[in-house]
């Protein structure tokens, strides 16, 4: 089965229209009509219930999404082994939660990226459940995340540690912080327990974002506070942007890395493993600037 099928009946699945689909896969809809039913065809059911003004997907098609991801990923990430195999190199496939992507793997990336010359790197950002179904998938070589992932095939340490503070855009105290504008970030499993018990009789928060990223840009815009590592916060409070808020308590996180136990390329995973090990987390340069070059009023 042409893995073109299959990406055709994702892109379906995604946008729910035909005609969509087609434009953005350049191709025509009747093309992405034959498509679907030669997957029908192929898994003599049918995966798409199609109504006047929109279709959607039968109990087949829900259950044939997860393994049609699986096969893409698996068949593109084949086809980059093999082209680089055939250069000569080696290939490491990478993957972070966004926030560790925002305060700690994006400054970690250049590190890796100058130190393993004659390497390929690929990198992208996924879930804590994505990453783990990928490593044991064979699909990922390398995660990295702020919680450890737990399985016997896996190998899983801590790197790094991350300093979260709370901020505000106004100088005020924790309280104060948490009854207006407050802004909840998810930094993984443990924070949120901890979260709970420290802040047992706040109100529900404004806004809750699972990206570091986000809240910072909100609450600079329409101002609030939440917590944010400390060393991506750090030129917003140097330039009076942000402010320490008062009375409250730094939170440490730890930053994990795993990989699987039998990987191929382990003899390079520990290498990057050690590189990485008690590595300082450093703020991005674009937010560095930013807090350097607060905007005019």
């Amino acid at each position: 089965m042409d893995v073109k099928v299959f990406r055709t009946f994702l892109e379906v699945a995604k946008v729910k229209h035909f005609g969509r689909a087609s434009e953005n896969l350049y191709i025509t809809q009747a093309a992405v009509s034959a498509r679907i039913k030669q997957l029908e065809s192929f898994f003599d059911t049918q995966l798409f219930i199609r109504d006047r003004n929109a279709i959607k997907l039968t109990s087949s098609g829900e259950k044939l999404i997860a393994y049609a991801e699986n096969m893409v990923r698996t068949l593109e990430q084949s086809k980059a082994e093999l082209l680089l195999t055939k250069a000569h190199a080696i290939q490491l496939a990478l993957a972070g939660t966004p926030n560790v992507w925002d305060a700690y793997l994006q400054h970690c990336l250049g590190l890796i990226t100058d130190v393993f010359d004659g390497y390929a790197f690929s990198a992208e950002t996924l879930g804590r459940e994505h990453m783990q179904r990928a490593l044991l998938e064979r699909t990922l070589d390398i995660a990295v995340g702020l919680d450890p992932l737990k399985s016997e095939e896996l190998n899983c340490s801590k790197v790094a540690e991350l300093e979260l503070v709370m901020v505000s855009t106004v100088v005020q105290n924790q309280q104060q912080a948490l009854d207006k504008g407050y802004v909840y970030v998810d930094w993984g499993t443990r924070f949120a327990s901890e979260h709970a018990a420290r802040h047992s009789k706040m109100p529900p928060p404004f806004l809750r974002t699972s990206t570091g990223r986000i809240a910072l840009d909100f609450i600079l815009e329409k101002s609030g506070a939440c917590y944010l590592p400390a060393s991506i916060v750090a030129p917003f409070v140097e330039g009076e942007q942000l402010y320490l808020v008062e009375g409250s308590e730094p939170w440490i996180r730890s930053i994990y890395f795993s990989y699987r136990k039998d990987s191929p390329a382990l003899a390079q995973i520990k290498q990057v493993e050690k590189l990485l090990d008690n590595s300082e987390p450093t703020s991005p340069f674009v937010l560095q600037q930013a807090g350097e070059n607060p905007p005019a009023e």
